[in-house]
Order: structure tokens, then C-alpha cells, then sequence
């Protein structure tokens, strides 16, 4: 166990966010929010920036967790938590860019950033985060909710597609970024 889940599981009497979130719909204990809140707002707040831009990151951040302190009834015990959460995110992220017409300009933000060289100057970080946002949206979605520790079916069900689908998707994204890495390294 690494220490910030011994940590965590110190807060929360060891009792798991499913937990957490079923009796703050019960009780409407804010303290449980606040838990559930501790618990998963940086790694929620990571995956949106991965997405889209540090202020929309930050609310539809804010906007889910509204969601979820409002209707928690509507999570269902069969499904991770986070899960649950990441699908709220989701939609909340899509309305938006459907709301702004947001797709457009990240097509021609992608096209824009795949034709700037790397500096000699960027650290592989640079590259990679840069290599990461060049990705079309759904390779994109897919390799991060990976990265944040979801399995196929949950991806599948976070960004309603199929589970080839999802591995396919993933299988590009990461064939995308060893390509731009082994260009750097060259």
C-alpha cells in the first residue's frame, strides 16, 4: 500500500469512495463529500487538463463535483466511483466544446502543433505533453483514462464505445507517441 492510500485510508476509517458516496446520498453528510472530494479531485482535475485547457479543466471540475453533491443518488453500486465521476466529466467536457464549437478549433490547434518541431531545449516531459495533446481527441481520452488506472470495459463504458474499439484507439495513440519521442531522441 503506498502512503498516501495508508494516509487516505486513515481519513476515511478504510472505507472505499463507493462507500463514501452511497452514504453521503443517504445522509447528505458533507463530510463525506469532502472525503470523496480529497480522495479524487487531483486525479479528476489531471485527466481534464489532458484534455483541454488548465480554466475549462478547472470548471468542469467544478461542475461535476456540483453534480455529484447534488445527485449522488444517481450513482449505482455496480461501477467504480470513479468511474462514475469520469463519465459525469466527460459529458460536462463534450457539452462544452459542442456548446463553444470547441471540436473545430481543436482540429486546427492539433494540425498546428504536428507541423512545430521540438527545441533541442525541452525536456522529454515537454515533448511527451506536447506529443499527448497532438493526439486526436478519442486516442487521447482512451491512452489517459488508461493512464488513470481504468481498465478496457471501464473506458469502454466511460466514453461509450466498444472495448476493440478502445483498444484500438489506445494502440494508436501509444504507436502516435513513440513515433514523436523517437523523433526527438534522433
Amino acid at each position: 500500500m503506498s502512503l498516501t492510500l495508508a494516509i487516505r485510508s486513515l481519513f476515511t476509517n478504510g472505507h472505499s469512495n463507493e462507500w463514501l458516496v452511497v452514504k453521503f446520498a443517504q445522509t447528505g453528510d458533507k463530510k463525506l463529500f469532502e472525503l470523496l472530494y480529497d480522495n479524487c479531485a487531483d486525479d479528476l482535475y489531471h485527466f481534464l487538463v489532458t484534455q483541454s485547457d488548465i480554466h475549462l479543466a478547472k470548471d468542469i471540475s467544478q461542475k461535476t463535483w456540483l453534480t455529484v453533491f447534488e445527485k449522488p443518488q444517481l450513482y449505482r453500486e455496480s461501477g467504480r466511483f470513479s468511474a462514475w465521476l469520469f463519465t459525469i466529466a466527460r459529458n460536462k467536457l463534450l457539452d462544452e466544446f459542442r456548446r463553444t464549437n470547441r471540436w473545430q478549433s481543436m482540429t486546427d490547434d492539433i494540425q498546428n502543433k504536428q507541423k512545430i518541431p521540438f527545441a533541442y531545449t525541452d525536456t522529454i516531459e515537454d515533448v511527451f505533453n506536447t506529443s499527448l495533446m497532438t493526439l486526436p481527441f478519442e486516442q487521447r481520452e482512451a491512452f489517459c483514462l488508461q493512464q488513470e488506472g481504468f481498465g478496457l470495459q471501464e473506458i469502454a463504458n466511460i466514453t461509450r464505445s466498444g472495448v476493440e474499439t478502445v483498444k484500438s484507439r489506445i494502440r494508436y495513440a501509444k504507436n502516435s507517441l513513440r513515433e514523436q519521442l523517437e523523433k526527438y531522441h534522433d
